[in-house]
């Protein structure tokens, strides 16, 4: 029975979260993150629960438990994602809901961290490591080389690679198919990481999944029968592995190889329509977060133009 089908008392939160879910306008980033709050909510109140009969009061209390302790742009995301929900679900024609359940739950201002992108010698040091398996070695190398977002590389084929030109073809943002490109240290790695495979997700899973949780076939690869590195793997992974390089001792997320990378392409004098070749930003504005130079770059550029230095 489709969602629009189901009397307005009888929809249960599953159904309205399925749909809610399915739309097409939601980009793979927006998915992924509205998806962490539903599994959320209905893990909390259950599947078969009306979701008429959710209330603002629970919400507030399983935000308090869930993510009172996460750090506020967590927090922010997740409420954002629920106010979505509820616009959607209380929309003429749908009326699924009358009640703000996001009504009790107040945005918490985020301080601005001018620390977001990782210097030039952690991400050297991170790089270089030795003790990082080959999977996650190409994958941050890529990343950060590319500049693209993450998803969007754990999203590649082994079929949309063109090896000989460094570069592979994506489905960015807003569904545009474009190129990402990279350099010497990637090429070298990709083909011990692609080890003969023809085609099938770029980046595997450790193991097969089990029957019960099957990905499609385009997430499945025909030689292996693995499946493709999700997301979430792939950030605990990045986190754990670079704790000691961070100073709050959090460990660093894969969207900051991207700001690393364009921040220090910026500071090496690229031009705005360069970065936004690389990283596929159609609009400028949205690029300008990414140019705020490093405290690195600015202790460097003073320590070289210091009168009183001593000559090493």
């Amino acid at each position: 029975m489709s969602a629009r089908a189901v009397p307005v008392a009888g929809v249960t939160l599953a159904e309205a979260a399925d749909a809610f879910l399915a739309r097409r306008d939601l980009d793979t980033d927006t998915l992924r993150s509205y998806g962490q709050t539903m599994r959320r909510l209905r893990r909390e109140f259950g599947d078969p629960a009306p979701l008429a009969q959710v209330t603002a009061e629970q919400t507030a209390t399983l935000f308090d438990h869930a993510w009172g302790d996460a750090a506020a742009r967590t927090w922010n995301r997740h409420r954002s994602a629920l106010r979505s929900f509820c616009a959607w679900a209380a929309a003429p024609g749908r009326g699924w809901i009358t009640t703000d359940l996001a009504a009790l739950i107040e945005r918490r201002p985020e301080p601005r961290d001018r620390t977001r992108a990782i210097d030039r010698h952690i991400i050297t040091a991170l790089l270089d490591r030795r003790d990082v398996p080959l999977r996650e070695k190409t994958l941050w190398r890529l990343a950060y080389e590319s500049a693209a977002r993450a998803d969007e590389v754990l999203a590649l084929n082994i079929e949309h690679l063109d090896l000989d030109n460094k570069r592979g073809r994506i489905l960015g943002k807003g569904g545009t198919t474009r190129w990402i490109h990279w350099q010497s240290s990637t090429a070298r790695l990709l083909p011990r990481l692609i080890n003969g495979r023809t085609s099938g997700p770029l980046f595997l899973a450790d193991r097969r999944p089990a029957p019960a949780r099957m990905p499609a076939d385009a997430d499945l690869c025909p030689r292996t029968g693995r499946g493709r590195l999700s997301y979430e793997r792939a950030e605990y992974l990045f986190k754990q592995s670079t704790k000691k390089h961070d100073r709050r001792k959090r460990g660093f997320t894969l969207h900051q190889l991207r700001h690393a990378r364009l921040t220090h392409l910026a500071e090496d004098g690229w031009s705005a329509p360069m970065l936004m070749g690389l990283s596929g930003h159609a609009n400028i504005r949205s690029l300008a977060i990414y140019t705020n130079v490093t405290a690195e770059a600015v202790g460097a550029a003073l320590a070289k133009q210091d009168p009183a230095r001593r000559p090493r």
